[in-house]
């Protein structure tokens, strides 16, 4: 296993298993995941065009959710007026993270601590540590989240991936809830009713069993996403038209600082620890 330097004016590195099984990331840019590439095959959507203009979100890849996941529904910081309000999913998005590669587990590290930056927002002391394993078909997170402050820290944490697909008509979903969050409109909902409007864009919460999956008849492919709790709500977003669909693990739906619902407090000089992997099936 082996890093090298891929894209040298977007600061893109290849972490590689073998020509055809690696993965492509970028840490000067919330040490987002872009591509990843099983068996030859992109399972990743990414928008390469609009990743080239900074100014903008990245759609596409996996970016990393902390420490909150999705916005707040408050006009000012719940830290106090010390401190600016979180943007949407927070700041580790935005971020230069650090890497390390790990020969002997063969995995790469990637981790975020607190900064100048992060203490305009968020008044901890913290490590953000992600641990990548690579394998044929498999891609695995290990994350870490250490309160090195001296009381305790409150957390969300997510990942976002975009997945390739053929075409939205064409995927079908595997283990879902009966009933979900539609977060447009904040009401509950039939999980089935709401998936028949994926083609005109969807954006839902549910409370899932730790494993959600879909499967596309065209590219003859299952992809699952196994994500234990605490990190076992699952969102699924659709962007129409592009080609994608958001599969994502969060440990907490929108506004939990506010009205605490599963927000997660890491006790001082203690950490909190999440996995979560994503296996790709063929299809016959």
């Amino acid at each position: 296993m082996q890093i090298k330097l891929s894209n040298k004016d977007q600061g893109i590195f290849v972490f590689q298993l073998d020509q055809n099984n690696y993965i492509k990331f970028c840490p000067e840019r919330g040490g987002v995941v872009t591509n990843w590439v099983s068996d030859g095959k992109e399972i990743l959507y990414f928008d390469e065009k609009r990743f080239i203009e900074k100014t903008k979100s990245i759609r596409g890849g996996i970016p990393i959710l902390y420490p909150i996941c999705g916005n707040l529904n408050a006009s000012s910081s719940v830290f106090g007026r010390d401190y600016l309000q979180l943007s949407q999913h927070g700041f580790a998005r935005d971020l230069q993270w650090q890497y390390t590669l790990n020969e002997n587990e063969k995995t790469l590290c990637l981790f975020l601590n607190e900064s100048k930056k992060t203490k305009k927002y968020y008044p901890f002391d913290f490590e953000l540590r992600i641990e990548i394993t690579l394998k044929i078909n498999c891609l695995a997170f290990e994350i870490t989240i250490f309160n090195k402050t001296d009381i305790a820290m409150p957390i969300n944490f997510g990942l976002h991936p975009y997945f390739n697909v053929s075409d939205l008509k064409n995927i079908e979903f595997v283990d879902y809830p009966l009933n979900c969050q539609n977060q447009e409109k904040n009401i509950i909902s039939n999980t089935l009713d709401e998936l028949k409007n994926i083609n005109l864009g969807v954006d839902l919460l549910m409370y899932t069993s730790g494993r959600s999956a879909f499967r596309d008849k065209i590219f003859k492919r299952q992809v699952t996403l196994n994500h234990p709790y605490p990190l076992d709500l699952g969102v699924i977003w659709s962007d129409p038209p592009r080609r994608m669909i958001c599969l994502e693990p969060w440990t907490s739906p929108r506004n939990s600082f506010i009205d605490g619902l599963r927000n997660i407090m890491i006790p001082s000089n203690d950490n909190q620890r999440f996995e979560a992997s994503i296996q790709i099936e063929s299809l016959k």
